[in-house]
């Protein structure tokens, strides 16, 4: 069974927050959902060159399998 890691996505949406869309996926990676929430602020927080009138962040899970398809990036959390 694949380790679950989970990842923090950018997400730009429309005013009324209903139409929105991935724009960027944060670097790091995190072993619990717990960790993953607790970064969203410093996340939001560096999103400023999103050019969407409303930002969100999304933690979503990813397995192992298909994080080491991508680029290594550290992980953090417990």
């Amino acid at each position: 069974m694949d380790q679950l890691l989970y990842v923090l996505a950018i997400m730009g949406c429309s005013d009324d927050a209903q139409a929105c869309r991935q724009v960027r996926l944060e670097s790091a990676r995190y072993t619990s959902q717990v960790a993953c929430q607790e970064a969203m602020e410093g996340a939001l927080r560096r999103a400023t060159d999103v050019d969407y009138p409303v930002v969100q962040a999304s933690c979503q899970r990813q397995s192992q399998q298909m994080v080491s398809r991508e680029q290594q990036h550290p992980m953090t959390g417990s």
